[in-house]
């Protein structure tokens, strides 16, 4: 078992490279996300077309985020129907975390968000100054997964004050 420290550019390569080789469930946690664009298969595409992919091949995908994404964002998402119809999605605005939980073996946590500038393929010169950590340690996973499905099942909802900003909440 292992914890690795990581930063930039290293965050695309160990984080965004694996979510693609995943075989059973993606969960990815992020206060903001946006429409980024990676390196796949030898070409340049859109972050959600890797996802639509995964659905393709049933894995399960969970996305957990606090606020809408942006237009950018909607329009590609549009363009993957099977995605939007097999990708679980939930809002809370409350969601600060970035956690990213391959498979339940690997997981991410820092400061990164699933954006151009955190986890795209930006350049050095233009991306944010990110860390974190992967790990495959299984206290540490357990520790990250529960703290997802905690938010993901609402158990902070009835007694959120921040209600009057949640557009869809996860308990009504």
């Amino acid at each position: 078992m292992s914890t690795s420290f990581v930063k930039d550019q290293d965050l695309y390569k160990k984080v965004i490279e694996t979510i693609s080789k995943a075989k059973n469930f993606v969960w990815i946690g992020t206060a903001d996300i946006k429409d980024l664009h990676v390196h796949y298969k030898g070409k340049v595409i859109s972050f959600l077309e890797v996802l639509d992919q995964l659905a393709k091949n049933k894995i399960e995908i969970r996305l957990l985020h606090a606020k809408d994404p942006g237009e950018n964002f909607r329009r590609s998402f549009d363009k993957f129907p099977t995605l939007w119809k097999s990708m679980e999605r939930q809002l809370c605005p409350r969601v600060h975390f970035k956690i990213i939980i391959i498979d339940g073996k690997l997981a991410y946590a820092g400061s990164a968000n699933l954006t151009g500038a955190g986890l795209g393929i930006k350049s050095e010169n233009t991306r944010n100054f990110e860390n974190g950590f992967i790990t495959d340690d299984i206290d540490l996973l357990e520790q990250i997964m529960n703290q997802f499905d905690e938010v993901w099942m609402g158990k902070f909802c009835n007694l959120c004050k921040r209600k009057d900003y949640c557009k869809d909440p996860i308990i009504q």
